[in-house]
């Protein structure tokens, strides 16, 4: 389609247009040609502008949306069967109804055994770690298991108590109440519900994406700060005295070292043996396929050879775990809800674990054997298993890395391998309590240590420093933080330093200076692609993020040091003295809110002062409903609107041309005037030059009559 450019929105340009429309030789068979001087017809592509929706109130529209919305919704609705909502409410009828007998019945049932094996030891360890006695750790291990396997849409997640839960329930409980206290345990049992009610509330409202703001390398941070100190909690087992609780590293370190004249040899020396072993035995069940079932009986090795040490040689000064009640949790109704208050911000932060834990797990392991999982829907069973565990005395539990890694590999098909371990949670509370009585601290100790020494990432801080330094610091800045002001302290600055980069970088987005690569048709940044060029009085930047209030300022100043700092060395066409054209590329633009449609009629006004002309590029059609709602489009003129960078350009640099030619270009004298025959060929010959042009050819076919500085497709030759 052929298109006449001269906006009034100039003086300079309408002025060329009125010169132009004054010489009668310049019109063409054509009404829709270019008439400047010296000039061939542009052909662009027309941009559709979409119409406006009728009702333009705020109130219209964001009905129209919710509408819009609960129109799909219920569509969805009634298109679902009697057996896809019941696989909404419980997604284990999804392998259930799927499920093969004799292929996976094997199979899960060795995986379920391995982890029950794993998880007997490791909920002791936990329970203990969060200032519990052991039997809470086999109950946090049994019911929640059960009713995951049913709620929960990951066939491989191994669910129960874990240490890093461990350690904020321990952090903020001991803050409250002395843990040898009955309502130290009772304020446990009451945070796993509101955790549970909170990851309920979460998956229903989807709102599972607010965790998203929180980087990955502030999580890293976090954890491997809080391995540290969970491993220094446990050293007091190691060493044969009491070290204070707390989860700042100084007052640890300062205990450990005051509390040294009560240093004992046979837990030190056990412990260390028994962590050696387990360390070996998960080293050989990762590298070596056949040995991999020793990753699992690492910890219940830990238990028996530190059990039969004790009973074979009767050492006195290795503490034991003690009596543990023999028989199933019995069913109880969480107790002291005046606590609520002060419990809500732990109960948060288990929260966030579970989301980027728990959930990033199963998402994995679900990608890995080939079925979807939705997160929400993971959460709410999350929340559902921690709801009803908490009236049968379970403390807060979550998915575990190491655990579910395990139920992977032994090769875990369904859920009914979280079922299995949950019955062999069940016969070691009814008839193994008595042996439990006999396990060292130390043994229990080195499980944890074990446990979580695979959390202090160091690797992903050496990956970040090569990679990216920003998110280097912010895990420096958590991990930093966790370490010498507490887990809360920590988990908030390393938030709040995560969310400022997010800000940061949203309001300072990345603008480019584009440039045409030489034979083609295509504009891209000139840092970029040095050979990229530009063209003289005219600037084409590409905003890359979407505009809105808090970026508006940058992008305008960005503008106007374009406006000024130009790289004369790479530009071609007409030799002009400043800019008249600035072509706003808005491709990768995908929403602009009111305070920046403002700020760009300011910015419009502005360049119309200076004579500078708005050119619009590649607009979406969310932007362009915006711009003709606010009257941008009215006010800028339709004609400035381009499908593509390169129509704009052409457009552009004729505009240009004819500015400089206007004041020494006469009218051709009446014997001068081309024939009808040779406007016609050279007519043929232009569009010839356009076709190769956008065809990529380097040069155009020769033509007498067009000076090379006219065409704007043409890459000058030295």
């Amino acid at each position: 389609m052929e298109i006449t450019y001269a906006s009034a929105s100039s003086p300079d340009l309408a002025a060329v247009a009125r010169h132009a429309g004054s010489n009668p030789s310049s019109s063409s068979a054509s009404s829709s040609s270019s008439v400047m001087p010296h000039s061939r017809p542009v052909k662009v592509i027309p941009l559709q502008h979409p119409a406006a929706p009728p009702s333009s109130s705020a109130a219209g529209a964001a009905a129209a949306a919710g509408g819009s919305m609960w129109l799909r919704w219920s569509s969805k609705a009634k298109r679902m069967t009697c057996v896809e909502w019941i696989e909404v409410f419980l997604p284990c009828v999804r392998w259930i109804r799927a499920y093969r007998w004799r292929e996976y019945l094997q199979i899960d049932l060795m995986a379920g055994i391995t982890v029950g094996v794993m998880l007997v030891p490791q909920a002791m360890s936990y329970a203990k770690l969060a200032g519990l006695e052991p039997i809470y750790g086999l109950y946090s291990g049994f019911v929640p298991v059960f009713v995951y396997a049913v709620f929960g849409s990951s066939r491989q997640l191994a669910v129960g108590p874990v240490a890093l839960v461990s350690l904020l329930v321990s952090n903020v409980l001991s803050a409250i109440v002395d843990s040898s206290d009955e309502l130290y345990t009772e304020l446990a049992i009451l945070l796993a519900l509101m955790v549970g009610v909170l990851e309920c509330i979460m998956g229903l409202l989807r709102l599972g994406w607010l965790i998203r703001f929180i980087s990955h390398s502030v999580i890293s941070g976090f954890t491997s700060a809080s391995a540290i100190v969970i491993g220094l909690s446990q050293a007091k087992y190691f060493l044969g005295y009491d070290i204070v609780r707390s989860s700042k590293i100084v007052p640890l370190i300062k205990s450990i070292i005051a509390g040294a004249d009560g240093f004992s040899w046979p837990p030190f020396v056990m412990g260390c043996v028994i962590l050696a072993i387990l360390l070996v035995m998960k080293h050989l069940g990762k590298s070596r396929k056949y040995l991999r079932f020793l990753r699992a009986a690492g910890p219940l090795t830990a238990v028996v050879l530190g059990t039969a040490v004790v009973k074979i040689f009767n050492l006195s000064s290795i503490s034991l775990v003690g009596e543990i009640p023999q028989g199933l949790p019995s069913f109880s109704v969480p107790k002291n809800f005046g606590y609520m208050t002060s419990l809500i911000p732990t109960a948060l932060l288990i929260t966030g674990v579970a989301i980027l834990e728990s959930v990033g797990i199963a998402k994995a392991l679900a990608a890995k054997n080939g079925y979807e999982l939705d997160s929400n829907q993971e959460l709410f069973g999350l929340g559902v298993s921690n709801i009803l565990g908490s009236f049968f005395s379970a403390y807060p539990t979550t998915g575990s890395f190491s655990r579910s890694a395990v139920n992977h590999e032994s090769g875990a098909k369904t859920g009914v391998s979280g079922i299995v371990t949950g019955i062999i949670m069940g016969c070691a509370l009814l008839f193994l309590t008595e042996l439990f009585e006999y396990i060292p601290q130390c043994a229990l100790a080195a499980i944890v240590i074990s446990a979580v020494m695979g959390l202090v990432d160091y690797e992903e801080a050496i990956f970040l420093w090569r990679v990216d330094k920003k998110d280097f610091l912010l895990w420096t800045i958590t991990s930093t933080t966790t370490l010498f002001f507490g887990i809360e302290i920590g988990v908030l600055v390393g938030v709040g330093a995560s969310l400022a980069f997010v800000i940061h970088e949203s309001a300072n987005p990345h603008i480019a200076v584009l440039g045409r690569l030489p034979g083609t048709t295509v504009y891209r940044n000139i840092e970029q692609y040095p050979e990229a060029y530009t063209y003289n009085g005219i600037v084409i930047v590409r905003i890359d993020a979407p505009i809105y209030f808090a970026n508006i300022s940058h992008i305008k100043d960005r503008l106007r040091e374009y406006e000024i700092e130009v790289d004369k060395s790479t530009r071609r066409g007409p030799e002009v003295d400043r800019v008249y054209f600035v072509i706003l590329e808005m491709a990768p633009v995908t929403y602009i809110d009111s305070s920046a449609v403002q700020a760009l009629k300011d910015l419009y006004q502005e360049y119309k002062l200076r004579d500078i002309q708005i050119a619009i590029s590649n607009p979406n059609r969310d932007i362009l409903l915006t711009f003709s709602k606010s009257g941008v489009v009215d006010m800028i003129g339709k004609e400035w609107f381009f499908v593509r960078v390169h129509d704009a350009v052409q457009v552009c640099l004729q505009h240009v041309q004819s500015l400089k030619e206007m004041p020494t270009t006469p009218d051709p004298p009446p014997e001068d005037r081309p024939s009808l025959l040779q406007r016609l060929l050279r007519q043929t010959g232009e569009d010839l030059s356009i076709l190769e042009l956008e065809s990529g050819n380097q040069r155009p076919p020769a033509s007498m009559d067009t000076d090379p500085q006219l065409e704007p497709l043409l890459p000058r030759k030295p």
